[in-house]
């Protein structure tokens, strides 16, 4: 069965904030071994966060690259932190970073890691995709967030958290296009073909182990629930 794994976009804003968060690291990659023990299969979907936008801000100040560019730029980074995350799996990981979702590996090994796919999105449309192909209808997003807002909270003091809604109402507050380094809670490249497909999204913050844990179990969390 394929549609047995366990999808997760794990943003590169909880792997490498502004260095390798090892603490993070160990507590997540425990926690996932802990879950395979009792037979679960992961997909993990790695993004690249704020090292991608360093590198366009800092590119843009060598040259005016084209947006192709800047998204196969980001994508590196994100297969650079799906490798280090596959290693830290050790055997319990497929051998190979996952290039492309819509390709995935048969293989006895209960975890499988990928990065970002091609430019015009994120990685989150690697996650979609990836949940598409095995047949999934949940997908998890780690951010540092803990919840969406309907707008900027570090911006706007009356951003209101968003609990429960609808796809139709949360692509509302999402850019129309995506734009490489984008920061938006989610892409809306992967939020359009995610409503297509009629998948339930979670966001949550990732560093919350034992959120995560209660969501994983079935009881209550705290995040945000789209479908």
């Amino acid at each position: 069965m394929r549609n047995d794994y366990i999808v997760i976009s794990l943003g590169g804003s909880i792997i490498l904030p502004d260095q390798l968060d090892i603490g993070f690291l160990k507590k997540f990659i425990s926690l996932i071994n802990d879950y395979v023990e009792k037979g679960h299969k992961f997909i993990i979907i790695t993004g690249g966060g704020k090292i991608c936008r360093d590198y366009n801000i800092s590119l843009e100040q060598i040259v005016k690259a084209k947006n192709e560019d800047l998204d196969w730029m980001g994508i590196a980074v994100t297969r650079l932190n799906a490798e280090l995350i596959r290693i830290a799996f050790a055997d319990l990981a497929y051998e190979k970073v996952l290039l492309d979702p819509e390709v995935i590996p048969n293989t006895d090994k209960p975890i499988i890691v990928g990065g970002g796919w091609k430019p015009g999105n994120s990685s989150d449309l690697a996650a979609v995709r990836a949940a598409k192909e095995i047949g999934s209808l949940k997908l998890i997003n780690l951010s540092n967030i803990d919840f969406a807002y309907n707008k900027d909270p570090k911006i706007f003091p009356d951003a209101k958290k968003i609990v429960k809604t609808s796809w139709k109402k949360f692509r509302e507050i999402l850019p129309d296009t995506w734009v490489p380094g984008g920061n938006s809670p989610f892409d809306p490249v992967a939020a359009r073909e995610a409503q297509e497909l009629g998948l339930e999204l979670v966001i949550m913050n990732g560093r919350n182990i034992e959120n995560l844990k209660s969501y994983l179990d079935g009881k209550d969390f705290l995040g945000t629930t789209i479908k």
